[in-house]
C-alpha cells in the first residue's frame, strides 16, 4: 500500500522494468528521474559529501552515512541464522537468502540462479561475451568495473592493503581478508563429507563437488571436464599452445603468472623455505614439504598393482603406465613415445642435435643437466651412495640400488625363451634381440650391427681411433671407461680377482679364469 499516488506510479515502474530517464554521458538508464539527477553528479565529479575521518568524499549524505559505518566498525543489522552482522539493512536480507537457498534472479539463457540482480547482471556477460570496462594503458577488457580499478593498479604500481604479519601486499581488503586467515589458522567453513577445513566459503563449494563428482566446465576440445572455470580457461592454454607471461631476463614463456613470479626467484637466487633437517632450501613451501618426505621416509602413494610408493600422486600416475604401457607423448620425428612429456622434451633435443650442459673441466655437453651433475662427479671422484655389505660407492642411487641385488641374489626380470634371469629390465630388454637376431645399431662404416647403441659407440672408436678415457698416472688413453679401470689397477697393484682353490689372486676376471683350469686340468 502507499500513501501517495506518486509513490504508486513510481512502484509500478519495477514491474514493467521502464526506464525513462536517459543519461545523455553515457546512455545509462533510470527508473526514477531522482536517481538520474544523483548519477549526473559522477559526470559532473560533484562529491559535495566529504568524511571528517579520511579524504574520501561522496555525491550523497545517504552514502557518506554509509561510509561512516566503516569508521565506527557499527554493525546494526544481525543475521539470527548465523553469527553475522552487517553495516545495512539491505546487505543483511542478501545474506539471508544463503540460508533460505532463495535465489529470485534466473538467467534465461542457462538454470543458473542468483541472489541478487547484480549477480545475474554479471553472469548474463559470459553468453555475450560483453567486457565494456577498458583499460587505457593496454588493451586488456573486463566485465566488471571494479576488476579494471584492481587492473589499474598493475600499471600504477599501488597496492594498498598490507598484512602486518608478513608485510604482503593486496590490490583489495578482500584479498587481505582471505589472506590474514593462514596466520591465525581458522578455518570456519567444514566440509560436512569429510573433515576438511577452508579460510573461504567459495573454496568449500567448490571442493563440495568432489564428493559429488559434478564437473559442469567441459573442454570443447577434449574429454576432459572441471569443477572450476578457472581450471577450464587454464586447461584450454594447453591447446592454444599459448603461453602470455615472458621472464625478461631469460625470455623463458609460461602459460600462468604464477608460474612466472616462481621461475623470477630462481634469478633472484630467493629460496625463502629452509629445511630445519638439512642445508636445503627451497623457492615454494610446497617444494620443501615435499624434500621434508625424504627425511621422514614416508610415501604416502601406494600403487595398487605392485609394492612401489611415492612421494606424490602425480608420481604413482606416471608409474602406473608402467603396468598399463600407456606412452601418451608420442615424438612427432620419429616413432619413439614416452610416459612422461618431460622425457619427450628432452628426446627431441637428439633430433635437434641440441646439448645445452656443457662440462666446464673437459669438452663433453649433454642433453639433461641431471646427465652433466653426474657426469661431473667422475671429475670430483665423488661417490656419496655406499654400499652397506662391501666398500664400493656409486655416484647414483640408482647403481647402489642395482649393485646391492648383487648381493641378495635377486634378479627379478626373466626371458621366457630361455631361463636366464637378470637384475635390470633394459638388460633384459637387450637379451631379447639375441633370440629375436635384431640388431638395429648399424656401422655407416662397415656392415657390422650391434644389439644397443653403446656397444655401436664403441665399435665407431675403432674407425675414428678415438680413445676417450685417459689414465692420470701415464697418460695411457682408452676406448672404454672399463679397460680404463683394469689399467689402473697395474698402478695401484691391486689384485681384487682371488681363486677359490688357492690364495693366489690376479688384476682381471679373465686371469682367473684361465687359471682355475689348473685345478680342473
Amino acid at each position: 500500500m502507499f500513501s501517495a499516488m506518486k509513490d504508486l506510479m513510481q512502484h509500478q515502474i519495477v514491474h514493467v522494468e521502464e526506464k525513462p530517464h536517459q543519461c545523455t554521458e553515457c546512455n545509462k538508464v533510470f527508473q526514477r528521474k531522482k536517481n538520474l539527477r544523483q548519477h549526473l553528479l559522477i559526470h559532473a565529479g560533484a562529491k559535495r559529501y566529504k568524511c571528517t575521518k579520511c579524504d574520501k568524499a561522496f555525491i550523497t549524505n545517504g552514502h557518506l552515512k554509509q561510509h561512516l559505518k566503516v569508521h565506527t566498525g557499527e554493525k546494526l543489522y544481525k543475521c539470527n541464522e548465523c553469527d553475522k552482522a552487517f553495516k545495512t539493512n539491505r546487505e543483511l536480507k542478501r545474506h539471508q537468502k544463503i540460508h533460505t537457498g532463495e535465489k529470485p534472479y534466473q538467467c534465461t539463457v542457462c538454470d543458473k540462479a542468483f541472489i541478487t540482480n547484480g549477480e545475474l547482471k554479471l553472469h548474463q556477460k559470459v553468453h555475450t561475451v560483453e567486457k565494456p570496462y577498458k583499460c587505457t594503458e593496454c588493451d586488456k577488457v573486463f566485465k566488471r568495473k571494479y576488476n579494471l580499478k584492481l587492473h589499474r593498479k598493475v600499471h600504477t604500481g599501488e597496492d594498498l592493503y598490507e598484512c602486518t604479519e608478513c608485510n604482503k601486499m593486496f590490490q583489495s581488503k578482500t584479498n587481505l581478508k582471505q589472506h590474514q586467515q593462514i596466520h591465525v589458522e581458522v578455518k570456519p567453513y567444514k566440509c560436512t563429507e569429510c573433515d576438511k577445513g577452508f579460510h573461504v566459503q567459495q573454496t568449500l563449494m567448490h571442493h563440495l563437488k568432489v564428493h559429488t563428482g559434478e564437473r559442469p566446465y567441459q573442454c570443447t576440445e577434449c574429454d576432459k571436464a572441471f569443477i572450476i572455470n578457472g581450471e577450464l580457461k587454464r586447461h584450454q592454454i594447453v591447446h592454444s599452445g599459448e603461453r602470455p607471461y615472458q621472464c625478461i631476463e631469460c625470455n623463458k614463456v609460461f602459460r600462468r603468472k604464477k608460474y612466472l613470479k616462481l621461475h623470477k626467484k630462481i634469478h633472484a637466487g630467493e629460496k625463502p623455505y629452509k629445511c630445519t633437517e638439512c642445508d636445503k632450501a627451497f623457492i615454494t613451501n610446497g617444494q620443501l614439504m615435499q624434500h621434508q618426505k625424504v627425511h621422514t621416509g614416508e610415501k604416502p602413494y601406494q600403487c595398487a598393482e605392485c609394492d612401489k610408493a611415492f612421494l606424490t600422486n602425480v608420481k604413482l600416475k606416471q608409474h602406473h603406465r608402467v603396468h598399463t604401457g600407456e606412452r601418451p607423448f608420442n615424438c612427432t620425428d620419429c616413432k619413439k613415445a614416452f610416459i612422461r612429456k618431460s622425457h619427450l622434451t628432452e628426446h627431441q633435443k637428439v633430433h635437434l642435435g641440441e646439448k645445452p650442459h656443457e662440462c666446464t673441466e673437459c669438452e663433453k655437453a649433454f642433453i639433461r643437466k641431471a646427465h652433466l651433475i653426474r657426469h661431473q662427479k667422475f671429475h670430483t671422484g665423488e661417490k656419496p651412495y655406499e654400499c652397506t655389505e662391501c666398500d664400493k660407492a656409486f655416484i647414483t642411487h640408482g647403481n647402489l640400488i642395482k649393485h646391492q641385488k648383487i648381493h641378495t641374489g635377486e634378479k627379478p626380470f626373466k626371458c621366457t625363451e630361455c631361463n636366464k634371469a637378470f637384475i635390470e629390465k633394459l638388460t633384459l630388454i637387450h637379451h631379447l634381440k639375441i633370440h629375436t637376431g635384431e640388431k638395429p645399431y648399424e656401422c655407416s662404416e662397415c656392415d657390422k650391427a650391434f644389439i644397443t647403441k653403446p656397444r655401436l659407440i664403441v665399435h665407431q672408436r675403432l674407425h675414428t681411433g678415438e680413445k676417450p678415457y685417459t689414465c692420470t698416472e701415464c697418460n695411457m688413453a682408452f676406448m672404454t671407461r672399463r679397460r680404463l679401470i683394469v689399467h689402473q689397477i697395474v698402478h695401484t697393484g691391486e689384485k681384487p680377482y682371488k681363486c677359490t682353490e688357492c690364495d693366489k689372486a690376479f688384476i682381471g676376471k679373465q686371469n682367473v679364469i684361465h687359471h682355475l683350469k689348473v685345478h680342473t686340468g
